[in-house]
């Protein structure tokens, strides 16, 4: 059969359309943009750890390496950074800014001499720096104002000759400073007022060069830093104020000064520069040190426990202006409590300065020193007051000793009397003196008789006798003057009662009592 043409539209060639290429391009590049959106994205190369380090998931330690400079691209999850006992001679700039959660920082056994203006910006995470056993020589302001959050600095063991006074202004959150074993001549006193009203607990001076220190300054610091603020192995020039001053903190427990009883020691003379004595163990050179006003202003309460308390001081002593005036509280513990009080409101501040015990309680016996400030450099204290809290006597407690004593003595002398002279009588009839021919009585000690029963039957050599009987006695007990004294009686008087025998108190019968053989009568 003939095959019918095809109809125009089903031809199978393609027609000469320009369109077409357009169009086909077209689907090729969608097609391309499909394969592209579906193919797996390529992973983040991780994090590689320096070939000098040792890393763990936070930590990062290059300590020991004998580096001269910081290893590029550090891993940024560390938290610690440890790049102690290396040859590390500066810190460039920004050199923190890959690790954005840098906590704690070890850059001890150094050769750093001073550190660039920005050598610690981008790491304001960072609480604890060490930074001890290096070269630096002063403690400039932009050393550590960018380190917001610092907590911890070390920087004992160096040559450090001067702190500048601005350099811990900014360090509102800073609670531990170690500056021992540095070349200090002088010191910064009055700038650490406004670090002590905030978290300063810990204050090391020890073992440097200083020579003199404001005692007035000291003495005004807020307890928290007395208690922290270490300042033996110093020659310091000898002087009634500064004995007074630690004595005073030694009798409050300070750590300062308890710990390290016997390393406080000062200069007797500059011109001698080994004149140094331990004046605190030798106190006999101070005896005619008088105290200050100080210690005259501390005031002595006892309250009972679970009392509350109100602590108010005369504010109107005060040279601060009483609108710009704020008031604050060190409680015996060295921590300040402002108004309106501490998180727990056991202790409350009013705006008056009056401090509020809730509930007196044995733990919050000691002394409490109210300050007066209007800014964080300029404040004065106001009074002291020592609380002794004590629990309430017993009941039993009321009488004295001395007459508990004498009512005892009295009460044993009535019974010792009645035992002697008003012991009673059991027995009437047995305490009076039995008659000599009576019958015995049972109850009576006196009239007991032992006698035996003659035998029924005598035998037939055995002579009778009617005058003869035999008997056993048994011991009668009769005390005189603590010994045993029995009697037997010789003779029956009465022929109807032969078995009868009469105790008599003569010595002569007493063998026959304790003797074993039979007593013929």
């Amino acid at each position: 059969a003939a095959q019918r043409p095809l109809p125009a539209t089903m031809s199978p060639r393609v027609s000469a359309d320009p369109l077409w290429p357009r169009v086909a391009k077209l689907l090729v590049l969608l097609l391309q943009l499909c394969a592209a959106g579906r193919a797996p994205r390529a992973s983040p190369q991780p994090h590689r750890c320096p070939a000098a380090c040792i890393c763990t998931s936070d930590l990062l330690s290059c300590s020991r390496q004998m580096l001269q400079r910081v290893p590029q691209a550090l891993p940024p999850t560390t938290t610690t950074l440890d790049l102690s006992h290396n040859a590390l001679t500066q810190l460039h700039d920004r050199w923190l800014a890959a690790l954005p959660h840098l906590e704690a920082l070890h850059i001890s056994h150094n050769q750093i001499r001073d550190l660039s203006p920005r050598a610690f910006h981008n790491a304001s995470f960072l609480r604890h720096l060490d930074m001890s056993s290096n070269h630096l020589h002063t403690v400039e302001t932009h050393y550590f104002e960018a380190l917001v959050s610092l907590e911890e600095l070390l920087l004992y063991n160096n040559h450090i000759k001067r702190v500048d006074e601005n350099a811990f202004v900014k360090l509102r959150g800073l609670r531990k400073v170690y500056l021992s074993w540095n070349n200090l001549t002088t010191f910064p006193f009055h700038a650490v007022q406004g670090l002590g009203i905030y978290n300063l607990r810990t204050l090391d001076l020890s073992s440097n060069s200083l020579s003199s220190i404001p005692v007035e300054v000291l003495m005004a610091l807020p307890e928290n830093i007395g208690n922290g603020l270490y300042l033996h192995n110093n020659p310091i020039r000898c002087s009634c104020p500064l004995y007074l001053m630690l004595q005073r903190w030694n009798q409050r427990g300070f750590s300062s000064v308890k710990d390290f009883f016997e390393q406080h020691t000062c200069k007797v003379s500059d011109n001698v520069p080994r004149s140094l004595i331990k004046f605190l163990e030798h106190s006999h050179m101070f005896e005619n040190c008088s105290a200050g006003t100080e210690d005259m202003h501390l005031l002595h309460l006892e309250v009972m426990v679970d009392r509350p308390i109100l602590l108010t001081c005369n504010t109107t002593n005060t040279s601060l202006p009483h609108r710009a005036t704020a008031y604050m509280w060190i409680t015996p513990h060295h921590e300040p409590v402002k108004h309106p009080g501490n998180s727990n409101r056991s202790l409350e501040v009013y705006r008056n300065g009056s401090l509020r015990i809730a509930i007196a309680k044995p733990w919050l016996s000691g002394v409490y020193v109210g300050l007066a400030m209007n800014s964080p450099y300029n404040f004065s204290r106001m009074c002291e007051f020592n609380v002794t809290v004590l629990y309430p006597k017993p009941a039993g407690e009321t009488f004295s000793t001395g007459l508990t004593t004498l009512l005892g003595c009295i009460v044993s002398l009535v019974l010792v009397i009645i035992y002697l002279y008003l012991t009673p009588c059991h027995c009437l009839g047995c305490c009076k003196k039995p008659a000599p021919l009576s019958p015995p009585q049972e109850c009576s000690a006196q009239s007991s008789i032992l006698s035996t029963t003659p035998p029924a039957t005598d035998g037939p050599n055995r002579k009778a006798s009617a005058n003869k009987h035999v008997v056993f006695l048994e011991p009668i007990r009769e005390t005189q003057n603590g010994k045993i004294r029995l009697a037997l009686g010789e003779d029956v008087p009465d022929p109807k009662h032969p078995k009868v025998l009469q105790l008599k108190s003569d010595s002569e019968s007493i063998s026959s009592v304790f003797s074993d053989t039979p007593i013929v009568s």
